[in-house]
């Protein structure tokens, strides 16, 4: 399957950043590519959904796979291919803009061709869209066009990372599935431990990974989810005392939760309940 939309270079183009062309393919074994460098004016952004490729990068071929992607300046020689294997499922787009370099490489995306990204379903989501707007609006919306394309490159540079801190990057995003299940389980006994153990690694190091993927500590994670689910039962049950809601959000000492919620919120549970509650 091949997606594959372009569209007319504005002769004045007023916007940041603007896209040439942008697609997607998908089952597609002979898919490759080399662009010298004086035939490549534009950025080129490609993001694996699945599947294996490779870009050549001095002289050596680089295996990808999902959740990777390759970034190439304008005026960079190019030179990728899929795997005719197990052919990649890839998204890309081609875009332009005045100071677009010179941004780009203040935050340090000269350093690498290739990336990993963190999250890279937000990536992805946002190079459909833009694909969805260009086949919708084409040249007749081009601020909505311009504003899809500024989307993509602002999910990449947030979730992009060098390539050569893959491994690194697969530790902290082990961290980052597990929140889900911290915040189902945040009211009950929480044990370092226990959460180290499920990503092999040592409590002391879990909680460095921790602060560097989320900027706060596990316990201050599990606090905030606690916290916010008695904010709810405070509202959604009127009739609870609050000793009573301090143990269903794990706190068995009613002192010690009265002390953290106002720590967080300014008021203690019962001011804040008689704050908030309707007439």
């Amino acid at each position: 399957m091949r997606t594959h939309l372009t569209l007319p270079l504005m002769d004045s183009n007023p916007f940041l950043v603007f896209p040439e062309s942008t697609g997607r393919y998908m089952d597609e074994p002979d898919h490759k590519l080399e662009r010298l460098a004086h035939n490549t004016p534009h950025f080129n952004l490609h993001y694996v959904k699945s599947g294996e490729g490779f870009v050549e990068v001095d002289g050596q071929w680089e295996p990808l796979y999902a959740g990777d992607a390759f970034l190439y300046f304008p005026n960079q020689h190019q030179k990728y291919r899929t795997s005719e294997s197990n052919p990649w499922d890839v998204y890309w787009l081609h875009f332009y803009g005045d100071r677009l370099a010179e941004i780009l490489t203040e935050q340090g995306f000269r350093q690498s061709v290739i990336w990993s990204t963190r999250h890279g379903k937000a990536l992805e989501a946002s190079i459909q869209h833009l694909i969805d707007v260009v086949e919708s609006s084409k040249l007749l919306r081009p601020s909505a066009l311009s504003t899809a394309t500024y989307g993509v490159l602002a999910e990449f540079m947030e979730q992009a990372v060098p390539f050569r801190l893959r491994r690194k990057h697969d530790t902290k995003e082990a961290i980052r599935e597990l929140l889900p299940a911290m915040q189902d389980s945040a009211c009950q006994p929480f044990v370092l431990e226990d959460w180290a153990a499920q990503i092999g690694v040592t409590p002391q190091y879990f909680c460095k990974l921790f602060r560097k993927s989320t900027q706060m500590s596990p316990m201050d994670f599990i606090t905030l989810c606690r916290i916010r689910r008695a904010k709810q039962q405070l509202m959604d049950d009127l009739d609870y005392p609050v000793g009573e809601i301090a143990q269903m959000c794990g706190y068995p000492s009613v002192s010690y939760f009265i002390k953290r919620f106002k720590e967080k919120e300014g008021l203690t549970p019962a001011a804040y309940r008689q704050h908030h509650s309707f007439p």
